[in-house]
């Protein structure tokens, strides 16, 4: 039995984990709109009929456009997948606050606006489905990354909270919890922390963190993509998808080891 197109909006899909997202969604013949601020990189989109829109989720004008843009083109919205995020690392006596700021702009305020502005066609046509990626950032942490985590943190209790407020609607809300995947995720996260950190009291850490990214690693998107396909095609989707390298074995450190001996773990990965 083949599965009813949808009309799937998917932010950050200019690179990455969004673009494999919005490339696996229209070869199951999924209506995508993927959006960014990049527009140029998504250009192949419409070529093999997706719709490539420009979004900034800072910018509320260009949130409500990018909505109401599919709105008109379909009348409906049948799922968001909030990929649209990055890494800031650095040390938090470093990191300026406005950096902070701005992680939270994007990684959870700009995912929250977007949520409000499909709910209201949503819930109209009683269905949808919500895919917040997260991150297996946003159960367990490494030094240098408290800002990231801090937001990665509030996507997983924003995500559990609206799931049970939106489920007499008939919507869905989804977790999508990424390990390590090769992406342009690390070189940026990287960038950030040396930028803020690589001189002064935290320089030694910054050197080995830098290590441990340059060495870990990781899955292609693509395996994210699959999972994020999976849920949106799915009757009755899983509350959380877990892929992505070393993710399944550090979610189930953390469960199952005490916070000192899970701290002496991460501790003993920057030797």
């Amino acid at each position: 039995m083949s599965t009813p197109t949808q009309v799937v909006l998917v932010t950050g899909a200019s690179s990455g984990i969004g673009l494999a997202t919005a490339e696996a969604l229209l070869a199951h013949g999924h209506a995508v709109y993927g959006a960014a601020r990049r527009v140029d990189r998504m250009a192949h989109l419409d070529a093999r009929g997706g719709h490539a829109l420009e979004l900034d989720v800072t910018d509320d004008a260009s949130m409500e456009r990018a909505v109401q843009t599919v709105l008109d083109a379909e009348g409906r919205i049948d799922a968001l997948v909030n990929n649209a995020g990055y890494g800031s690392y650095g040390a938090v006596e470093d990191v300026p606050i406005d950096e902070a700021r701005r992680q939270f702009e994007v990684n959870v305020f700009g995912l929250a606006r977007m949520i409000q502005l499909v709910l209201p066609p949503m819930r109209a046509q009683r269905s949808g489905t919500i895919v917040n990626v997260s991150s297996m950032g946003g159960k367990i942490y490494f030094p240098l990354g408290a800002w990231y985590h801090a937001t990665k943190h509030a996507v997983e209790g924003f995500s559990d909270s609206l799931r049970v407020e939106l489920a007499e609607h008939g919507v869905d809300v989804v977790i999508v919890e990424p390990g390590s995947i090769e992406t342009e995720w690390s070189d940026i996260a990287v960038g950030h922390m040396e930028g803020a950190s690589d001189d002064g009291p935290y320089a030694d850490l910054t050197a080995r963190m830098s290590r441990l990214f340059e060495g870990s690693g990781g899955s292609p998107p693509t395996v994210i993509a699959d999972v994020i396909v999976e849920a949106v095609e799915a009757d009755r989707p899983k509350t959380r998808y877990v892929a992505g390298a070393h993710a399944r074995t550090l979610l189930t450190a953390r469960a199952l080891l005490p916070d000192r001996a899970f701290d002496a773990l991460i501790t003993s990965q920057l030797k």
